[in-house]
């Protein structure tokens, strides 16, 4: 570099022709750069020294659009397009206050630090930055330039007094097109100039009013980067942007930059705000004005030293640290992610083994995510580039052709042409990219026709929008002070004025969500004026709308058909729900009082039809003294009670109170009472609905899913739960409450003392691995122990043991009861017992190992095994295969949970022999022969028998059997 060369800081407020000072300069030389925060800004400069230069020597550079005479001298460039090591006389970096922006600020830090030109460098930006040149860069000279007019707050006003040659900002595509609509209905007009639209597009609207043929400019904060408008006032519709993270508010420099567009030359310029957004502090207002803000002590920076062997060594050159206390790291960008991602890949990996490599998949991960999709979509396509680019040199040209033929569609709606505009704009990019295609002028015209139709397209959907015509609209009939005129169609759309305003749902209006506060309420008061007649025609389609239109939902609301139209509210009686309606008052009244009574009759009749056993018991005057107490509890368990819970009351009833009780369906199990035609699930339903109002919970616990016998164990919810939903926690895992006594009628046979397993049937009606049948087991009071044994294979012949001489042969009647459960009655309960058990449902079940192969192999053999006669006893029992079973043995023996007991001093209760003692031995369990049968007693004296009728016929026969048993 030359020892002349000039560095010069050119820093000031907007409106002082900075721009126009560097552009002068740059003529002056004869070669120079100028470098631009924006493609909008530089196609306005390089059309400015192209009127003045002509196009032959004026080249236009920035990610999306590429124009390059042969003969270039002056290059026009967005920052991050600027060519490195031209070696240009002259070289300008405009708006350099953005080294401090999050996303983009480290390539301006990078210029700051290493751009310049041979003979003259100039930094242009905003006071804030003078601290940090003069740290970074003590060569540099300062120019300060004063504002070439005032800039004046001029507090809030609305748009529909926004006078002429007004700018409003917005800062989203649909609050520009919205404002734009509303100023076209009201003011003849309105330009619009967003970053996002194609030069052509932006180009056309800014001679439009820059003509005067529109005298308003609706646009984002794109206008704030150095574009030259005559602008007499700036108004802000928002004081806060998404700036691709997050919702923030503009900091005062911010504001100032946007603002600063009003007054151009020497006229004076006003700022303000608009629509509903408050009015600026006056700190703030104050220091816009004076152009006063905090100086920036911190700029954003990455290393530029860029190591390229592996990609490895990449990354980590890219995320080396600064030296210098005024650079601090950048957050990771778009294209370090992308670049991480796709290092990931084995094939990217393998493929890039030099550094051309590693610098090619440098090059591909900088493509900027104008998609926006997710990181990992942009990662995958740059991944189909990256391979394509390193197997053959240049993107297909039959590929490119299909990506952008895909995307070269006008039609859809205004969220499929925005990402189609933003997918366009990524294969702009590729195409400008030298040497990435084979025929890049093609490609480059291909890609920038479909972008600016693209554009068009949009702006013309926009417009058209119902949403920005809707706001127009009221605003001037609200100035014009015009009665608005509102329908509501079948589908219960509401439309003022053509335009829709909400729907109703059920006899409530639900407000469009775009509207702003402003218009709200008379959108609000407009559409419940049209709502007022068709609320009475709704209500009395309503009341005579049959009951399968309405429901219930688990939460207690209800519904007509997708509507909400009331709730569940808790009545005097579980059975009583009351109902609350979702009725606005302007419907009045009659229309609300006539929608509660149809809906208390449905949930009236609702109840009454899936309670109907309650109902009859509530009714049934037959019922007295202490029948009628439990039918009362049972009413008040809506149908199923915890044994444990009633277990006194169940013992003061005598036969006859049982018996009556029965007759209504219910049922005393051994762990429950309940009535099985309650345990369905439409009553299920209903019943937790009506205990959750009852118990006044906030969230009422769904039922579970129908025909499943056990279910995962309802630990979480409110304590009862499992009852309501018609299961029984049990360990992990909750078993429905009828199948439950199932089981515990096969339980009564088994010898609960000294140990016992678990039989076929009791895992068929579970539908559980044995395993987890022991869970089960131990949830309901047992005691699991775990085994291992030979299992016994299946043979060819099965030999049927014949039964020794003292055995008795046992059919089903045989089997004794005994309790098995945590809520086992005392032996005082034990007379009705007997009745207890017929209650309880099937009689148990008895496995016979003759009648099942697969129970036969799991009966331990305590004899030799028999083998096939044909087969050697060494090949027989060469392969060992073991087996896990489980033995099950009572394990609650305290309070109300008695121990079933067997042997000792009671009499037996249907004629087994001996009786067990203690736990059986060996691995093979308890043994099943003859005589080791468990046998059931009771402490009962036996029964008195009936005497024999000496008239009746028969007895002499009957005698004789008596004296022959």
């Amino acid at each position: 570099m030359s020892g002349d060369t000039r560095v010069v800081a050119v820093l000031g407020p907007t409106n002082t022709g900075k721009t126009t000072y560097a552009i002068e300069r740059m003529l002056g030389h004869r070669t120079g750069v100028i470098g631009l925060p924006l493609r909008l800004l530089a196609r306005e400069v390089y059309d400015r020294i192209v009127s003045l230069r002509g196009p032959s020597v004026v080249a236009l550079v920035t990610g999306e659009e590429r124009i390059v005479p042969p003969r270039t001298q002056y290059w026009v460039c967005t920052v991050e397009a600027m060519p490195e090591g031209m070696g240009c006389d002259f070289l300008a970096i405009d708006e350099i206050q953005l080294c401090a922006d999050p996303e983009r600020g480290h390539v301006f830090t990078d210029r700051l630090l290493r751009s310049r030109g041979l003979h003259e460098t100039l930094f242009l930006g905003s006071d804030t930055m003078r601290g940090p040149i003069a740290a970074l860069v003590p060569e540099a000279q300062f120019m300060r330039r004063e504002r070439m007019s005032q800039l004046v707050h001029s507090g809030q006003k609305k748009i529909s007094r926004m006078r002429p040659r007004s700018a409003i900002v917005g800062f989203s595509v649909d609050n520009v097109y919205a404002i734009a609509e509303l100023i076209r209905r009201q003011k003849g007009g309105a330009a619009v100039v967003m970053g996002a639209l194609s030069p052509r597009t932006r180009n056309a609207q800014v001679d439009m009013y820059q003509n005067g043929e529109v005298d308003y400019l609706v646009a984002t904060d794109a206008i704030g980067m150095g574009l030259n408008l005559d602008i007499d006032h700036v108004a802000f519709s928002s004081l806060t942007k998404f700036d691709g993270r997050r919702m923030r508010p503009l900091a005062p420099n911010e504001l100032a930059q946007i603002a600063g567009r009003a007054g151009r030359g020497q006229k004076d310029g006003t700022f303000g705000v608009t629509g509903d957004v408050r009015p600026l502090d006056d700190g703030v207002a104050q220091a816009i004005m004076d152009h006063r803000f905090t100086p920036l002590s911190k700029l954003q920076w990455r290393n530029h030293a860029l190591q390229f062997g592996t990609i490895d060594a990449l990354i980590r050159s890219l995320e080396a640290p600064s030296d210098h206390e005024v650079l601090v790291k950048a957050r990771e960008a778009d294209d370090l992610q992308a670049l991480k991602s796709l290092a990931e890949s084995a094939e990217v990996t393998a493929r890039c083994t030099d550094a051309l490599s590693v610098r090619l998949l440098w090059d591909v991960c900088r493509v900027p995510d104008f998609r926006g999709i997710s990181h990992q979509e942009h990662a995958n396509l740059l991944d189909v580039i990256f391979r394509y680019l390193h197997e053959r040199g240049t993107i297909p040209n039959d590929w490119m052709a299909r990506q952008i033929k895909r995307i070269d569609r006008s039609d859809g709606d205004i969220d499929a042409i925005s990402k189609r505009l933003a997918f366009i704009r990524t294969w702009t990019y590729v195409a400008q990219r030298k040497g990435w295609v084979d025929d890049e002028s093609h490609w480059r015209d291909a890609t920038r026709h479909v972008e600016d139709r693209l554009s068009d397209a949009l702006h013309e959907k926009l417009t058209q929008r119902f949403v920005d015509r809707r706001t127009s609209v009221l605003l001037r009939r609200l100035g014009q002070k015009e009665a608005m005129v509102a329908e509501v169609n079948d589908a219960g759309e509401v439309t003022v004025e053509g335009e829709f305003v909400g729907k109703l749902d059920g006899f409530r209006f639900s407000q469009d969500k775009g509207a702003g506060a402003a218009e709200a309420k008379t959108i609000k008061t407009a559409a419940l004026q049209a709502l007022a007649p068709h609320f009475h025609l709704r209500a009395d389609r309503f009341y005579n709308a049959p009951d399968t239109e309405l429901d219930f939902t688990e939460q207690g609301g209800l519904m007509w058909g997708a509507s909400a139209v009331g709730k569940l509210v808790a009545g005097a009686d579980a059975l009583k729900p009351m109902v609350e309606v979702f009725v606005d008052d302007v419907a009045g009244p009659e229309v609300a009082q006539k929608v509660q009574r149809r809906l208390q009759h449905f949930i009236d009749r609702k109840v009454a039809a899936l309670f109907e056993p309650l109902m009859n018991i509530q009714r049934d005057e037959t019922l007295t003294g202490l029948a009628k107490g439990f039918a009362f509890q049972m009413v008040e368990g809506l149908g199923v009670l915890p044994r444990a819970t009633v277990a006194d009351d169940v013992k003061a009833l005598d036969q006859d109170a049982r018996g009556a009780l029965r007759k209504h369906g219910i049922r005393f199990g051994q762990f429950t009472i309940f009535m099985p035609l309650l345990l369905k699930p439409a009553p299920t339903r209903l019943r937790l609905v009506l205990w959750s109002l009852v118990n006044g919970l906030s969230e009422f616990p769904e039922s579970p899913p129908p025909g499943l016998v056990t279910v995962p164990a309802m630990t979480d919810g409110p304590r009862g739960v499992d009852t309501m939903s018609g299961y029984r926690n049990a360990g992990d895992r909750a078993i429905r409450i009828d199948m439950l006594e199932r089981l515990a009628d096969m339980l009564r046979s088994e010898d609960s003392r000294g140990g016992f397993e678990a039989k076929a049937d009791m895992l068929s009606i579970t539908g559980m691995t044995l395993e987890q049948f022991s869970g089960l087991m131990e949830g309901l009071g047992y005691k699991a122990e775990k085994g291992e044994r030979e299992k016994v294979k299946a043979v060819d012949t099965v030999i049927a043991a014949q039964p020794e001489a003292d055995t008795p042969v046992m059919d089903a009647g045989d089997t004794a009861p005994a309790t098995a459960g945590g809520e086992t009655p005392a032996p005082a309960d034990v007379p009705e017992g007997t009745a207890d058990i017929a209650d309880a449902g099937q009689a148990p079940i008895i496995a016979e190992a003759a009648e099942t192969p697969e129970v036969a192999a799991d009966i331990p053999q305590s004899s030799e095994t028999e083998t096939d006669p044909g087969t050697a006893p060494d090949a027989a029992t060469s392969e060992t295969e073991m087996e896990v079973f489980y033995t099950f043995t009572w394990g609650r023996n305290a309070g109300g949970n008695r121990r079933p007991q067997q042997g000792g001093n009671r009499r037996p209760n249907q004629g087994g022999k001996g009786a067990p003692k203690g736990k059986p031995k060996g691995k093979g369990g308890p043994r099943r022969d003859g005589g080791n049968k468990a046998q059931n007693f009771s402490a009962r004296p036996p029964k008195k028998e009936k005497a024999i009728d000496p008239d009746n016929p028969f007895a002499a026969a009957l005698m004789g059997l008596k004296d022959g048993k």
